[in-house]
């Protein structure tokens, strides 16, 4: 509830008129916040000095509301920029003319690289998130595959930051929110890791 609410409140207030651009908007901030609360709990109740066991409900629905969220904007995406030719997020057009390669390495097609990769590592997190596959895979192989998360997250922020910074340029509350969630799931993160080293 409270992610739609917070999409619907941020698809009112975007000055475009352009749908699918407030769409893609509406969808980005929550995304990146669900994603960030996912990776919080963990470390916030190894640092508590809980027990964090394998999986939680209450983490497990942030988590999927994260994907869905984050897969949503990657999809609406592909249309905000370059109408009708989404494969330019990605390759260069003529690009034996100028560039060395086909793939993008500007810092448009770094965000879209980072993007798209973000949200093909959260369809699998989705795939992953039920009772069924943790009996199939086991303990092991579940977390092991559910690590994909911390390199998720990464793109995520790669992404984020270059849309905030270097495409978009978005106003200062935006980008503030933007840096905050990284930094913090960052540092809360590095933490828990501390606490487990030293319980070991």
């Amino acid at each position: 509830m409270a992610t739609l609410l917070s999409g619907g409140l941020l698809f009112a207030s975007h000055p475009s008129l352009e749908t699918i651009e407030r769409f893609s908007f509406a969808s980005a901030y929550p995304a990146l916040v669900l994603v960030s609360l996912s990776l919080l709990i963990g470390p916030l109740k190894v640092i508590a000095g809980e027990r964090v066991p394998v999986t939680m409900d209450f983490r497990r629905d942030i988590g999927i509301w994260a994907g869905m969220t984050g897969v949503f904007h990657a999809i609406v995406g592909q249309f905000v920029h370059l109408r009708g030719r989404p494969w330019l997020y990605y390759v260069y057009e003529n690009w034996r003319n100028e560039h060395f390669v086909p793939l993008r390495y500007d810092p448009f097609g770094l965000a879209n690289h980072a993007g798209l990769s973000a949200a093909l590592i959260l369809l699998l997190l989705l795939c992953l998130s039920n009772d069924a596959s943790l009996r199939k895979l086991r303990t092991r192989g579940w977390k092991k595959l559910q690590r994909w998360n911390y390199a998720c997250f990464a793109l995520i922020a790669v992404h984020t930051l270059l849309y905030q910074l270097a495409i978009e340029r978005q106003t200062l509350p935006f980008v503030t929110t933007a840096i905050i969630a990284i930094a913090l799931t960052a540092l809360i993160q590095w933490q828990g890791y501390r606490f487990r080293r030293n319980l070991q």
